[in-house]
């Protein structure tokens, strides 16, 4: 007896039944879901980061805003007849120190004459003036930004507009 070899047999083609077919789109639904989140959570992470380091310095700022206020203090009323090299001094440090904090991102907020914004300013007194209601008429304290957002706000008086008389020939 000769054995004949056995064949092999190739499996009948096999036609996707569409359970299989919505069972592969959900996968690869996922998958490109997946990948969405994966992608948006690796952008955030490097935002994140980026902030961190852009914004690390805040505290520090603060702190040091501090020091800077107070030798712009000691330079504007330094009493007539003090020693020049002493002003000189002082002027240089103070010089250097904006400088620093500039080079660190640190930007002071322009505000003696520009509109009152709540988002910049702090207003902590209005006087009636010459110039427009809500123009900043005068500045108690520089306010700074650090990379735009917000160190501390300027301290400042706004216009009440000018002064109209009294109704009645009543002062006030």
């Amino acid at each position: 007896m000769s054995e004949t070899p056995a064949t092999e047999q190739t499996p009948p083609p096999v036609s996707p039944t569409p359970e299989l077919e919505a069972k592969l789109a959900e996968a690869q639904q996922k998958y490109v879901y997946l990948y969405a989140e994966f992608d948006n959570f690796k952008k955030r992470a490097i935002k994140e980061r980026q902030d961190l380091l852009k914004f690390a310095f805040e505290p520090a700022a603060r702190e040091i805003l501090g020091v800077a206020d107070n030798l712009g203090r000691a330079l504007e009323f330094m009493p007539e007849g003090t020693d020049k090299n002493l002003k000189a001094g002082i002027q240089m440090v103070y010089d250097q120190l904006t400088q620093t904090l500039q080079k660190q991102g640190v930007e002071v907020i322009v505000a003696t004459g520009s509109p009152f914004d709540p988002n910049l300013h702090e207003a902590v007194g209005q006087q009636p003036s010459d110039q427009a209601e809500g123009t900043i008429i005068q500045e108690h304290q520089k306010g700074y930004t650090l990379h735009g957002r917000l160190l501390r706000p300027s301290r400042v008086v706004v216009s009440a507009g000018p002064q109209t008389a009294a109704p009645n020939g009543a002062s006030g």
